[in-house]
């Protein structure tokens, strides 16, 4: 089992996808990359806690790779724009990537400048990409919020073309829920 720790915006976009890939056991939303001890999703919501909303996923590397993660992180958020995922503004909404071995952080760079080559994107990555030094699972109400409230206009509206996008693009990794 291996864990990645990911943040590209409001953590129900992205928990909703990665609890649909193969290979991927839990996924749990939370906050990582400040130094705010104990954070709560009120203090994360000032942007002065220096935490991203981030989620944690624990995977099986036999069945998916650390590397088709990213993949599928970077073609559902926008890296490209500073402290900001469509309508959520804030450092809290940043992309971001928490290694937790030199591995991770290869791959995590090797991605990166890849994209950057191939000119995924109109304008430069800034995913910030650093070591995790701790990870704060959010409140309850916040884990499994698509599972739970997918009728919910949020949902509609902003997931839901995420989940396309991954089922286009990566139908082959998915499982449906």
């Amino acid at each position: 089992m291996a864990t990645a720790t990911l943040g590209g915006g409001c953590f129900w976009c992205l928990e909703a996808v990665f609890q649909r890939l193969d290979g991927v056991n839990t996924v749990t939303s939370g906050y990582a990359g400040g130094d705010t001890p104990d954070p709560d999703y009120r203090s994360v919501c000032t942007g002065r806690t220096g935490h991203a909303e981030v989620v944690r996923v624990d995977f099986d590397p036999a069945v998916i790779h650390f590397e088709t993660l990213l993949e599928v992180f970077f073609a559902i958020h926008d890296p490209t724009t500073p402290d900001r995922q469509g309508a959520d503004v804030g450092p809290q909404y940043r992309s971001i990537i928490l290694w937790e071995d030199a591995s991770q952080r290869a791959a995590a760079d090797a991605v990166i400048e890849r994209l950057a080559r191939e000119g995924a994107f109109r304008h430069p990555i800034v995913t910030e990409v650093k070591p995790l030094e701790r990870f704060y699972p959010a409140e309850d109400y916040h884990q499994d919020y698509y599972l739970q409230n997918a009728a919910m206009p949020y949902c509609q509206v902003v997931i839901e073309p995420k989940l396309k996008k991954a089922r286009d693009h990566f139908g082959g990794h998915l499982r449906e829920r």
